[in-house]
């Protein structure tokens, strides 16, 4: 029989004659730990008993660790509340809280509750959160790069070139070194639908009605209503319904017909266009990129294993909400159609001059031709 080890090596109590080193590391005392945790408190116990370690361990509670899923917590800057709009981190966050048993978590802070939206990528860069949504022409000094998706009349007419362009354009060198000057990495788009005007007062029946309308419309959208006499202004999604209230500006164009609705626009306004078109803009999910480069390879795969399932939800979104808002929008407002014909007209004598401003005013910062001859191909269709 063994003799019992002493009750201060039991406890863990260091003996009179035994002298740790002052200057002993954190390193140090967490190694001793996990030997003694591992290798001598099972010796330690069998010695006291008839039991093997194996056997005196056996009623031990199991660790309630998963090693394969380490904890993270990660948090989210958006703004507004949640919508359409934003199903793409929703779902994000539900997935990799599910597919890591509840390891990862994305915490979801709506409303500009911990940073304002045009201050997100801001808020990448000094590590103040590891996700954030994030509008292109919100700051354009900001990605200049990523402003070729605010180009009027881009070939997105359709969910499948949306996707393909954007992913195109996501993926060019100068989009993703612009981003990454702010420590920043493109995830997914949210893929906003084409825009659509809404106001309020009498309603424009020609491109002339425009002269000298104040309209909400940003980019390259903005610069094509400045052809047709308008006066853009960029304000933020949260700032258009008291600016049509208030009259500060005649019509906003959003992404059609989500946002009107979700930011109550129609509730102001008296007037839509449907069919005008004019273009998009990007809103992207983006992540810190130091964030993600700590996390572990497995967590990776998660996110690129729910990037399909991510698209597909958001893009789904709208189709939904479309059902919903365009029977009401019809109901309640004045519907200002564009024939093919007539969008035809509109992007024939100002969307390729503001296309080719922009190229020029670009060109020697990056290369901003062939971002949009990239635009183009990647919808099957040809720069001119």
């Amino acid at each position: 029989m063994h003799k019992a080890p002493p009750i201060w090596f039991i406890a863990g109590i260091k003996p009179p004659q035994l002298v740790m080193p002052q200057r002993a590391s954190e390193e140090f005392v967490k190694l001793f730990r996990v030997l003694y945790i591992a290798i001598l408190a099972p010796i330690i116990v069998g010695c006291g008993s008839n039991e093997s370690p194996q056997e005196a361990g056996k009623d031990a509670p199991a660790l309630t660790h998963d090693a394969a899923f380490p904890k993270v917590v990660w948090d989210a800057s958006l703004w507004g509340n949640p919508r359409a709009g934003t199903v793409a981190v929703d779902v994000l966050a539900r997935e990799v809280e599910e597919r890591t048993n509840g390891a990862w978590q994305i915490n979801l802070h709506y409303g500009e509750a911990i940073s304002k939206a045009r201050e997100n990528l801001d808020g990448i860069a000094i590590g103040a959160f590891e996700v954030a949504m994030v509008c292109n022409f919100y700051h354009p000094q900001k990605n200049p790069a990523l402003m070729v998706l605010t180009m009027p009349f881009l070939p997105m007419e359709t969910d499948a070139k949306s996707k393909a362009v954007r992913e195109a354009v996501y993926a060019h060198p100068a989009v993703v070194a612009e981003f990454a000057r702010w420590d920043a990495m493109l995830y997914t788009s949210t893929f906003l639908p084409q825009y659509e005007f809404m106001g309020r007062g009498e309603a424009p029946s020609s491109m002339a009605d425009w002269v000298g309308m104040t309209v909400r419309a940003g980019g390259g959208i903005g610069d094509a209503m400045v052809l047709l006499g308008a006066t853009p202004t960029s304000s933020t999604a949260t700032e258009v319904y008291t600016g049509v209230q208030q009259g500060t500006m005649d019509a906003a164009a959003f992404p059609f017909s989500y946002s009107h609705v979700a930011y109550r626009i129609h509730e102001v306004s008296d007037w839509y266009t449907n069919g005008m078109a004019p273009g998009s803009a990007d809103c992207p999910v983006v992540f810190s990129k130091t964030a993600y480069d700590k996390l572990p390879p497995q967590y990776h795969k998660v996110l690129h294993d729910v990037r399909s399932m991510v698209d597909a939800a958001q893009l789904q979104a709208y189709r939904d909400v479309d059902e919903t808002n365009l029977p009401l929008l019809r109901n309640a407002l004045l519907e200002v159609s564009f024939s093919p014909a007539m969008r035809n007209e509109l992007r024939d004598s100002v969307g390729k001059r503001v296309i080719d401003e922009w190229i020029e005013e670009n060109q020697d910062t990056f290369d901003a031709r062939g971002l949009v001859e990239l635009a183009f191909e990647a919808a099957g269709s040809t720069f001119k």
